[in-house]
């Protein structure tokens, strides 16, 4: 496993949504609904912003699984989009393979439900292939705390990094300077606190 800092490289990232499907999200309870679905917006929000190449995938969506959440197809509507006919590691999908290399980025943020097999499956065969893999926990969701945290260990064990979508941002983003207005939108848009940090701020600022 390393230990080194490998830091996200906006120009070498790629996001991978990995069955985030109706049926399957009524199966998350390690995150409340609400604050799962916000985070798995502000994570596509994120990935638009800094224009990161994203795939679309689904397992068995004919079944039980479901349809794709709809605001992802819509955020992302001319992404690869892959819905595997049965196999449950997406890894094990020609298709979804080929549009992960097609990319050509060696960093993939994972997300996805449920944590334990549709993010840890393709993650630890993304790691056996030599790919830099970030899975991003807070827009992963499973049935409880036992079962996320037995996936997050064999992942990080493996070499996967653990990380927000906020920390996924602002690792991304490097420096404020960069883009106030912009880094702040997608934050104020997700975390309502920080909404209200940016209010007092622009209320502080526009009157000097």
């Amino acid at each position: 496993m390393s230990t080194r800092y490998i830091r996200l490289d906006k120009n070498d990232a790629a996001v991978l949504f990995v069955d985030h499907q109706a049926g399957l999200l009524s199966l998350v309870r390690d995150i409340p609904p609400d604050k799962f679905k916000n985070n798995v917006l502000a994570l596509a929000d994120a990935a638009a912003y800094f224009k990161l190449p994203a795939i679309l995938t689904t397992s068995f969506e004919d079944g039980p699984n479901g349809p794709l959440v709809p605001e992802l197809k819509e955020k992302f509507p001319q992404a690869p989009y892959i819905a595997r006919p049965g196999q449950i590691n997406a890894w094990d999908n020609e298709d979804f393979v080929a549009a992960v290399k097609a990319t050509g980025k060696k960093q993939l943020l994972i997300a996805g439900v449920v944590t334990e097999v549709c993010v840890a499956f393709p993650a630890l065969s993304a790691i056996e292939e030599g790919l830099e893999v970030f899975v991003v926990t807070d827009a992963s969701g499973t049935f409880d705390e036992l079962t996320r945290h037995s996936a997050w260990n064999r992942m990080a064990e493996a070499g996967a990094q653990l990380m927000t979508w906020f920390g996924v941002a602002c690792e991304l983003h490097r420096d404020w300077r960069n883009d106030v207005e912009g880094l702040a939108t997608l934050l104020s848009d997700h975390i309502p606190d920080y909404r209200n940090l940016m209010t007092s701020y622009n209320t502080v600022t526009s009157s000097k």
